[in-house]
């Protein structure tokens, strides 16, 4: 069975590399999207501080996507692409560091104490298939090196699934 270990470091990017390690740790072997995602989701939301809401959506056709595994309140369960922080990212097929979502043209407010967001989308063989979502009370929580590390959870997470 696998235990989460508490990180100590103050460092992002050593941080970043350890939850990494601890996120192949708790997919390998496993297969399965839908229990990769829960399990991520749930690894991101008891690990990364200031969190209020972390998970996935999955792109189920060309123009929407669903609602998967998260932790935090409950969610909007179908988004647009191109609208909101996550369908832009998908749009964009870029990630997305939002400081203060409340200056993001078309922002959509699932949690009204959402005040950052970072956004990553997931990459197989050219085609998008998500996003990983963070939302934070927080404004200005994310950082570049979040993005960076996410993005590193994020190919860890596909490599596993697809």
């Amino acid at each position: 069975m696998f235990q989460t270990a508490k990180i100590q470091q103050a460092d992002k990017v050593e941080f970043y590399r350890e939850l990494s390690q601890q996120l192949n740790g708790l997919l390998d072997g496993e297969r399965d999207m839908i229990a990769n995602a829960a399990n991520t989701s749930a690894l991101m939301f008891e690990m990364l501080p200031d969190l209020n809401w972390a998970g996935f959506y999955f792109l189920k056709s060309a123009d929407e996507l669903v609602l998967g595994p998260f932790q935090g309140r409950t969610a909007c369960v179908r988004i647009a692409v191109g609208r909101g922080v996550c369908g832009t990212a998908v749009a964009r097929r870029q990630s997305m560091l939002v400081e203060d979502v409340h200056a993001f043209p078309g922002h959509i407010a699932c949690d009204a104490a959402s005040r950052s967001e970072l956004v990553v989308p997931l990459h197989h063989d050219g085609r998008i298939l998500g996003v990983i979502d963070l939302d934070s009370p927080i404004p200005s929580r994310f950082d570049a090196q979040d993005q960076d590390g996410i993005e590193a959870l994020a190919k860890i997470f596909v490599a596993a699934s697809y």
